[in-house]
């Protein structure tokens, strides 16, 4: 009569065992070596936020290509921006190394050093791209090139005698600023996407429209299309074709024995396609295209 409670007794704790040892794999950690209290209390007192202005380091190993370099200065120079962080002025420029955060320190420094070209949220425009062998100088407003401005030269005399101009009100001069974006090896190939994400520590394209967009929808349907094709054709204007095709990596001004001038505007380079732009005055006369 004893013996069925402790058979049913022994049951209960058999089924008991087994449940807690269910329970017992189930608590478990995950058995990874980079998973510690120690790992897990280091990134709880990590509040820093993660780096956004760092340039992007995965470009082609390539060497860049004379057809990139031409859509670079097509579809980068000429656009507006806005400032990320301001931006120092300063003949050399500052100098964003790509692949690396933005140095604050070195930026507050230079700002400190040379003055403010634009603040903070201001936006600015591309006027200039310089590729070189490892990096790239991305002029803003104009550069770093002085102005040269002849109220400031002028000079009023009677015979040999001259006196500089009465005192007035100086005149506001704008200044520009240079970026450097550097590499540390040969400029690889890229799209201009690429080169704006560079720049992106400094400068944000995302809410900027292109300096062109308003203007373009006022023209003939012909050059509408033209430009949306990106090719220049006979009767554009330097700013159509400027629209179009971006600035020329050469010109070349001609004149014939009936003294009549001529420049030509050349995109690319032998053998990559090679486009010659021939103007007359500021009116295109001639495109010819060489493969």
């Amino acid at each position: 009569m004893n013996a069925v409670p402790t058979l049913a007794l022994v049951a209960l704790l058999a089924w008991g065992a087994d449940q807690q040892g269910l329970m017992q794999f189930r608590s478990q950690p995950f058995d990874s070596p980079s998973v510690t209290p120690a790992a897990l209390e280091s990134v709880s007192a990590d509040t820093t936020v993660p780096d956004t202005s760092v340039q992007s380091a995965a470009h082609s190993s390539a060497p860049l290509r004379p057809e990139s370099r031409l859509l670079l200065i097509r579809y980068v120079d000429g656009e507006f921006a806005k400032l990320v962080q301001s931006l120092p002025g300063g003949k050399k420029g500052f100098r964003l190394v790509v692949g690396k955060p933005l140095n604050m320190q070195k930026l507050n420094d230079t700002l400190r050093l040379y003055g403010t070209a634009a603040v903070r949220g201001e936006t600015v425009q591309i006027t200039g791209l310089e590729i070189r062998s490892d990096e790239i100088i991305v002029q803003i407003n104009g550069g770093t090139k002085k102005h040269f401005n002849w109220r400031q030269h002028i000079q009023f005399g009677v015979g040999n005698a001259a006196t500089p101009p009465p005192d007035v009100t100086p005149l506001v001069q704008v200044t520009g600023a240079n970026l450097v974006l550097d590499y540390g090896r040969p400029v690889p190939d890229m799209s201009p996407d690429d080169l704006k994400h560079d720049l992106a520590a400094m400068l944000d394209f995302s809410k900027e429209h292109s300096a062109t967009v308003n203007w373009i929808d006022t023209l003939p349907q012909q050059f509408q299309d033209a430009i949306k094709d990106h090719r220049a054709v006979v009767g554009m204007d330097s700013e159509m074709v400027l629209a179009a095709m971006g600035r020329p990596e050469h010109k070349v001004r001609e004149k014939s024995p009936e003294g009549n001038e001529t420049e030509d505007w050349i995109y690319g380079s032998p053998p990559a396609r090679t486009t010659f732009v021939t103007f007359a005055g500021d009116t295109v006369i001639r495109v010819k295209e060489f493969n």
